[in-house]
């Protein structure tokens, strides 16, 4: 097994907030490499985080992004299990990442449930027209839709986007991260993006 450094796994926990045991385990298994230690780390969270994710969450802040012209904002709710897990700097920077990336991302709902029937038809429609003359067999093309329209979702859904500062993680992923970090059910209510001019 690999022998690793006091400092490594201090620092490691530094930036995860994660213990010192998990810390060290993770990177025994990454043979020291802090970022795929990380990884790991992440995924193990994202297992934890499944089994909180049913819980009830009504409490929260809500946050906002003003962009440096003052010409585009974001307000964003979202929602944890207690006041005292609100006010923790972890929370509120989870918030505030969320704000940013809805800034850069311009998701236009918050999850696939969320988009108007007609529109999905329209699009399940448009993939369709794309291989209308491929010869392929009814079932390949409805594959083929329902792979297609994945891509479509982590366009146009926040949960399903691929995060602005880690594109191997989706907005949903990021979240898990902190529920397995912090102990509590995290949602994402509701979102506006504002830009000056547009209706």
């Amino acid at each position: 097994m690999v022998d690793i450094a006091a400092k490594l796994v201090n620092e490691l926990r530094q930036r995860t907030g994660i213990g010192m045991m998990d810390c060290k385990k993770a990177l025994q298994e990454s043979n020291g490499d802090i970022n795929e230690a990380i990884t790991i780390l992440r995924k193990k969270g994202y297992a934890r985080a499944k089994d909180k994710m049913s819980r009830e969450a009504s409490e929260g802040i809500v946050g906002s992004y003003i962009h440096m012209n003052n010409k585009l904002g974001v307000l964003v709710e979202v929602n944890c299990e207690s006041d005292f897990v609100a006010r923790t700097e972890d929370f509120q920077q989870l918030v505030k990442d969320i704000a940013i990336h809805i800034a850069a991302a311009n998701p236009k709902y918050l999850s696939s449930e969320d988009i108007p029937e007609d529109i999905l038809e329209q699009e399940k429609e448009i993939i369709r027209e794309q291989f209308k003359d491929s010869n392929k067999p009814p079932e390949i093309i409805d594959k083929i839709v329902t792979g297609k329209l994945g891509k479509f979702y982590s366009e146009v859904c926040l949960l399903d986007q691929p995060f602005i500062k880690d594109d191997k993680v989706s907005i949903t992923k990021h979240i898990a991260f902190y529920i397995a970090k912090l102990g509590e059910n995290i949602k994402v209510q509701r979102f506006a993006r504002f830009v000056l001019g547009e209706s």
